[in-house]
């Protein structure tokens, strides 16, 4: 199998999770290249449940090497929360299985807590984070100030650090009117956590050179969504830090060269967790459907996802600026026995017709949907594993995204457990 990076082309949510649990079954290594632990995976394994945040996802799978890159930033406490989790359902995570960038930043209880007191004071103007710390940790990331994963090691210099990082957040603080950090709990829980974080650090850009130079297979594995993309998404309420399929490489260390395929999750409609445009949003009976039917709550934080109809415009931009070559379709079963399916095909904007999303946030809000409509279908698709056994009305759905899309379905999903996937065509089928 060819190397693969695999990313969301929606607003996150899209079940790439279980498809980088399915593609890794023939992988070598599973690579996390951006995020943090606000981003949740769920695997549906049988009769097993397993939620990931910050681990990648090949960690359910013996035998397999994962890492986290250095475009991901870590909370230590809760990567080693997981850890124990995974023990307790019977899944070792050791230096084994798990090697962790060496030169990734850290996310540390100040930054939760910056976290939380911006959302606090934004009020109505709130951008919607999960509160975990992971936007203030990219802020001291860029500048220049963040404590790294190696630089646990280095106890002569970690006071030096902690001193320029601190002096920062004081002054911060200070405009907010909260206490001072201080410095000495805060190295100390850093020492305390040091020994068992340093056991999974490493170079991580070495060794996946080394490996790709074997010819061994890498997934490379997105977090939140390419419409959160800190870039390309519906700015300002966006992640904080790149999700389009090209981060892959400088988030990895490695070379645009080791990107052989790049894979596209969608879901079969479209979900969107906390504020920010949505233009496909649904607040009728269809929209309940789709949030009963398809469980819509998030990983992390448990709040119930927006939902609406499939955005073929935003899908369509996704794949144009990321350069997908294929997609993966997921939940299509959340759609059985709707008399009748809607796919946006264009917007209206003052009074124009428009073919792709614009970047302001005033023009975002004021797009007006327009709506293809196409007959559903009545049973049940869960379970298919076959494309010929899906209904007729489900196979003219699902191309008729692809004529939209301009991109090949090559991977359908009909179901949460691992077992309803199957490869249509592409370089994953036979």
């Amino acid at each position: 199998m060819t190397n693969t990076v695999i990313t969301g082309i929606q607003w996150g949510d899209e079940g790439k999770g279980k498809i980088v649990d399915w593609l890794a079954e023939n992988a070598d290594v599973i690579v996390r290249f951006q995020g943090g632990n606000n981003a949740g995976h769920t695997m549906v394994v049988g009769d097993r449940v397993y939620k990931l945040s910050m681990l990648p996802t090949g960690v359910i799978r013996p035998g397999k090497l994962n890492v986290i890159g250095n475009g991901a930033v870590i909370d230590p406490w809760a990567m080693l929360y997981e850890i124990d989790a995974l023990a307790d359902q019977g899944v070792a995570v050791t230096s084994g299985n798990l090697l962790v960038a060496e030169n990734a930043a850290l996310v540390l209880p100040l930054h939760r807590e910056l976290d939380e007191l911006w959302e606090q004071r934004a009020g109505s103007g709130r951008i919607g984070t999960t509160g975990k710390g992971i936007g203030p940790a990219y802020e001291d990331k860029v500048g220049r100030r963040a404590i790294r994963v190696g630089d646990l090691r280095c106890h002569q210099s970690l006071d030096r650090l902690i001193d320029r990082l601190v002096n920062y957040h004081d002054v911060v603080r200070a405009g907010l009117e909260v206490d001072p950090v201080d410095p000495e709990e805060l190295k100390v829980q850093l020492l305390e956590i040091a020994p068992r974080l340093l056991e999974f650090a490493g170079p991580a850009w070495r060794v996946l050179r080394r490996r790709s130079w074997q010819k061994q297979s890498i997934l490379f594995e997105g977090a939140q969504g390419a419409l959160l993309d800190i870039d390309h998404g519906t700015y300002p309420y966006v992640t904080s830090s790149s999700t389009v399929a090209g981060a892959a490489a400088a988030g990895s260390g490695v070379g645009p060269g080791d990107l052989h395929h790049l894979l596209g999750v969608c879901k079969a409609y479209t979900t969107r967790v906390g504020e920010g445009p949505f233009p496909t949003e649904l607040s009728d009976h269809d929209g309940q459907h789709l949030a009963t039917r398809g469980r819509e709550f998030g990983t992390v934080t448990g709040r119930p996802r927006r939902c609406g109809w499939l955005d073929a415009v935003l899908v369509r931009q996704i794949c144009e600026l990321g350069g997908i070559d294929s997609l993966a379709l997921t939940k299509i079963d959340v759609l059985d026995s709707l008399p009748e399916l809607k796919i946006c095909a264009g917007y209206r904007l003052d009074g124009e017709v428009i073919d792709r999303m614009p970047a302001t946030g005033e023009e975002q809000e004021n797009l007006e949907p327009l709506y293809e409509v196409m007959p559903g279908w009545t049973g049940s698709v869960s379970n298919i594993r076959s494309y010929d056994q899906l209904p007729e009305e489900a196979r003219n759905y699902i191309e008729r995204i692809e004529e939209l899309v301009e991109i090949p379905v090559d991977i359908i999903s009909t179901s949460p457990d691992r077992n309803d996937t199957f490869a249509r065509s592409g370089p994953f089928a036979g």
